[in-house]
């Protein structure tokens, strides 16, 4: 069987995109080149890799389609906004349903969402402690 090793995520500045995921989950910069720069948070990587001519998911239109999503889970959706902004997220002037969870870009314009916890667990979702 196989588990999950590392979530990659195409930008074109790994170091910015990879410290803005180490400092909004409480990771660490593990290993850093012009390329690819990989922050550990837990047991998952999650790399960045730098992509000739990027150009970011233009999510909720559908020019160029995002190619990946993350839901992190949040007890306080409010707060989580607030500290994923100060790291260096900007939210997405469309939010479908603000109260269960916030839509917002990485600095690479990679689509993720604050999602309450609480709808996580519903799912079977919740991640481990």
């Amino acid at each position: 069987m196989a588990r999950l090793g590392s979530i990659t995520l195409d930008c074109d500045d790994p170091a910015a995109l990879a410290t803005f995921w180490s400092t909004l989950l409480g990771g660490e910069i593990t290993y850093s080149t012009a390329t690819v720069a990989v922050a550990r948070v837990g047991d998952l990587l999650i790399s960045a890799t730098r992509v000739e001519d990027y150009r970011p998911p233009t999510w909720p239109e559908d020019t160029l389609p995002k190619q990946i999503h993350l839901d992190l889970g949040a007890d306080d959706l409010d707060a989580a906004e607030a500290e994923a902004v100060l790291a260096g997220a900007t939210p997405v002037a469309k939010q479908p349903a603000p109260d269960r969870f916030r839509v917002l870009l990485d600095p690479a314009g990679h689509p993720f969402c604050l999602t309450l916890t609480a709808n996580l667990t519903r799912l079977g979702l919740h991640p481990r402690t």
